[in-house]
């Protein structure tokens, strides 16, 4: 009976793959670049924390960032957790200012143990979107109007973005370590449109120019590899240091661009056409190093490191908008007492962290740089060890507006109901 309902639950998450992965509507003008704009990872209780999970172990949570984690499951539980989250962006240029919304799927993930000491895990989680919608009115009063050409309005938009898939395993061995894997699937879309629409009538190409439309679709198969060393120490107190590394790899990939121009007579010119059936494209590797110190069941504290060589990234249709980044990530939960009969409040988990480093993205030979805030709660649910998280995040990207950058300005706010039960127990009490 048990392995009948793990099938279940591994085939029914698949097949949410096709409805859950509904792309995010928050428009970035830099999503314009490589994949997209990288999407936070980690659960909600991970990401209030500043996003630090490299060395975080819990048995009623997953911390899908270093797989050697899942081996602190307990022996007879299950643990289930699904988000959903609500962003604003709010964009800032030289003399304009534009915000978007949208109300989304976060994550699903799932974990169950095989044996003692022995757990597993599985979920779907955002990487990249690709959403942004761009539109100007170019006239005799810009700065970059020329005569030769005229009026004209653009519109530049994109739509798609990229998840992954995983299911993974850790297992202790001896009372220290902890080893750990993860399979992953990458997987998406990205689909980009430039248009140009010509106000005046006397220019060859006046009444509409469609300078591209390109198509690039990404698939494969990657690993992640962790893990984890607990330290006990006196009076429940415990440090545990982590290191997990993404592995770099080539993914199978298709990207395909089309230029078209159409004259003031209705008369179309295929101006290029390129397709790269069988592309590679290559994401390197992402290593993160941390370390959390705490009390159990009272409070913890982590810090994460995480660095990726983004410049060595191959992806079809861009060149030389990727950097090398390196992030510092840091939070801390407090539980004032957790198996408080009396005040429900000292029962809920208090969070909050930050994260600063660099953005993945280059332009005009300036790398963005990321910083951000974040708070949360974690809210148990009534006569179970399940708890409700409520997250809270602020981020900023930013360039430099002389070098036509623009800032912008990332409001998260996010639910998610992280079911801990027991499997097969039979209570003796209602």
């Amino acid at each position: 009976m048990r392995n009948k309902f793990i099938t279940f639950i591994i085939l029914s998450l698949f097949s949410f793959v096709y409805t859950a992965t509904a792309q995010k509507l928050i428009d970035s003008p830099y999503s314009r670049f490589n994949i997209g704009a990288l999407q936070p990872q980690g659960s909600f209780k991970s990401l209030s924390m500043g996003g630090v999970g490299t060395a975080m172990r819990d048995n009623t949570s997953i911390f899908f960032l270093n797989p050697a984690s899942y081996s602190s499951l307990d022996t007879i539980s299950f643990v289930f957790d699904f988000g959903l989250d609500f962003g604003k962006n709010y964009i800032s240029g030289a003399s304009s200012k534009f915000s978007s919304n949208d109300l989304n799927f976060h994550h699903l993930i799932m974990g169950f143990p095989l044996s003692k000491g022995w757990g597993f895990a599985v979920g779907i989680i955002p990487v990249t979107s690709g959403y942004y919608n761009i539109t100007g009115d170019v006239t005799v009063t810009s700065p970059d109007y020329n005569p030769n050409v005229g009026e004209y309005k653009i519109d530049h938009s994109g739509t798609g973005g990229i998840s992954k898939i995983f299911l993974g395993t850790g297992v202790q061995i001896g009372k220290h370590l902890s080893l750990g894997g993860n399979l992953t699937i990458l997987t998406g879309q990205i689909d980009r449109t430039n248009q140009f629409v010509f106000s005046s009538s006397t220019d060859f190409y006046s009444t509409f120019h469609n300078d591209s439309q390109e198509h690039f679709e990404l698939k494969g198969l990657g690993f992640d590899y962790g893990l984890q060393y607990t330290i006990p120490l006196k009076k429940n107190y415990f440090l545990n240091l982590g290191v997990s590394l993404s592995s770099n790899n080539n993914y199978s990939s298709k990207y395909s661009q089309l230029s078209m121009k159409y004259t003031a007579y209705g008369i179309s010119d295929t101006v290029s056409y390129t397709s790269l059936s069988s592309a590679k494209t290559y994401i390197p590797g992402t290593l993160r190093v941390g370390f959390s110190f705490g009390k159990k069941n009272k409070f913890t504290t982590g810090l994460d490191f995480v660095a990726t060589k983004w410049s060595a990234a191959k992806i079809p249709g861009t060149s030389g908008y990727a950097a090398d980044t390196k992030l510092l990530q840091f939070g801390a939960e407090f539980i004032p007492d957790k198996f408080s009969n009396y005040s429900y409040l000292s029962r809920v988990q208090y969070r909050i962290g930050g994260h600063v480093g660099d953005n993945y993205l280059i332009i005009n030979g300036e790398q963005l740089k990321e910083y951000g805030a974040s708070v949360g709660l974690g809210i148990p649910l009534p006569r179970t060890q399940s708890i409700a998280n409520i997250y809270f995040d602020f981020t900023r990207k930013s360039g430099t507006l002389s070098n036509s950058l623009h800032n912008e300005d990332y409001i998260s706010l996010g639910l998610s109901l992280n079911f801990y039960d027991l499997w097969f127990v039979k209570r003796k009490y209602d």
